[in-house]
């Protein structure tokens, strides 16, 4: 369970620092991630994904719990993101599976709309 609570952190640090590299570093080859009505699927779709958030949303994200079993996790955490100017927060609940140490699945589902 250990393992699997560094590799959401170090998930989360990654993407709060922006470092692409780093956090596409957490994810297997070929792992998928479904957020709202998008779902992406292995290493070049994830990069395109992230690194369009970072650099148009400017998000960061808070652990605010976590429940974990085994290589599956449940956390809730709280988004900050910025949207045509403007700062909004929102609660974020993700499910995430892990192979390896690293994120093979995750299901992110935002309060309210996924779609920004």
């Amino acid at each position: 369970m250990t393992d699997v609570l560094s590799a959401l952190d170090a998930h989360v640090r990654a993407f709060n620092e922006r470092d692409l590299a780093a956090l596409l570093t957490g994810f297997t080859h070929d792992a998928t991630w479904i957020t709202g009505t998008t779902t992406v699927r292995g290493s070049a779709e994830l990069a395109d994904l992230f690194e369009g958030a970072m650099r148009g949303l400017l998000p960061t994200l808070t652990i605010d719990n976590v429940i974990a079993s085994g290589d599956q996790a449940a956390a809730q955490l709280t988004e900050t993101l910025t949207a045509d100017g403007t700062e909004h927060t929102f609660a974020i609940a993700g499910f995430y599976r892990f192979r390896d140490g690293r994120i093979a699945a995750a299901k992110i589902y935002r309060e309210g709309s996924a779609e920004i």
